[in-house]
């Protein structure tokens, strides 16, 4: 994973695991890397590694087993609510960019709609 500097690490690594897991990559209940598997992975200070564990388990998206390691919730409430947080801030991101190039909302929508159609997909 390539950092941004305009955001703390921890920040970006935790974003990184809540997409694996809204992504269904990683799955509710499974077992989380350790926290020195999980510095090693991200290349990032053990410590680092503690403070996104620590954070996620505030937001209650991971609890730890103690002996066992660090698992991800098993609620699916807590996992729609992460998938449209999620999805909320992607649609801020692209409206906010489409404001600064003064495109509206009907426009945005045309957008949307041809990319669609161009690509073939609708999912």
């Amino acid at each position: 994973m390539e950092f941004k500097n305009n955001s703390p690490i921890y920040l970006q690594v935790i974003n990184d695991i809540k997409h694996r897991i809204v992504s269904g990559e990683i799955k509710l209940g499974e077992k989380l890397l350790s926290t020195r598997e999980l510095a090693v992975l991200y290349q990032i200070n053990p410590n680092t590694a503690v403070r996104v564990y620590n954070e996620m388990e505030a937001e209650k998206i991971c609890f730890t087993k103690r002996g066992l390691g660090t698992f991800v919730t098993e609620d699916e409430d807590k996992f729609y609510s992460l998938k449209e947080e999620m999805a909320r801030e992607y649609i801020e991101n692209y409206i906010h960019g489409m404001k600064g190039l003064g495109i509206n909302k009907e426009e945005m929508i045309k957008y949307i709609e041809t990319y669609f159609n161009e690509s073939n997909t609708e999912d």
